[in-house]
């Protein structure tokens, strides 16, 4: 019997390469992928890190995409170093230049921390997630989406800025489904339960749980 495709392989898809399983072409350390999350992209997904943008090893700030997520063509993930400081009267980073304008290097940059995304969550094509969000598991982000704030588990948002369309389960169902965190089993046990994991039946995936 078999359980999937191995999650240590580039290309799952057999004889296509417009899809990869992430974590197999991320070079930077301060990005951190799950297994069998994908990125799809018809030109090349292996240069993925483009799309993280202004991620400076000096800011230190995170990029942690958790198991099971699916990546469409062109999400855009901005980074901490895009941000400029705001609170003099210009917003112009004179002091990264240097040659005499170090006085007006800021104390500290903005920084709103790592930018976070749960396990199973839909990313839609060219959206764009600002830095230090926190995006819950099971989550949808619509196509060309602007993520500002963080997204609630199994939420659906849209738009720019995104909001809320609805939430794909009750507030109830969506605890239990935390708890069961599926996305933990051992694939044997993911493989046996694709039905139920695949359905919309909550209590019946809560009833494969201890």
């Amino acid at each position: 019997m078999t359980h999937g495709p191995d999650p240590q392989t580039r290309y799952p898809l057999p004889g296509q390469t417009r899809l990869v399983f992430l974590n197999r072409v991320i070079t930077n350390p301060h990005i951190q992928v799950g297994d069998y999350t994908y990125y799809d992209d018809p030109d090349d997904p292996t240069t993925f890190e483009r799309n993280v943008l202004y991620h400076f090893d000096f800011v230190g700030d995170r990029l942690i995409i958790g198991k099971f997520c699916a990546i469409a063509s062109g999400a855009t993930f901005i980074m901490n170093g895009g941000n400029h400081a705001t609170q003099g009267i210009s917003t112009y980073p004179f002091g990264i230049f240097g040659q005499g304008w170090e006085s007006a290097m800021p104390t500290a940059w903005p920084h709103k921390g790592d930018t976070t995304i749960g396990h199973d969550v839909w990313i839609g094509y060219q959206a764009t997630l600002m830095p230090g969000v926190t995006v819950g598991h099971g989550a949808i982000i619509g196509t060309k989406s602007v993520v500002t704030h963080d997204v609630e588990p199994y939420a659906i948002v849209a738009g720019n800025p995104a909001r809320v369309i609805r939430k794909r389960f009750t507030d109830a169902e969506i605890e239990t489904l935390i708890q069961v965190a599926w996305w933990d089993w051992p694939i044997e046990k993911i493989t046996a339960h694709l039905a139920v994991i695949g359905g919309g039946d909550v209590e019946a995936i809560a009833s494969l749980t201890p």
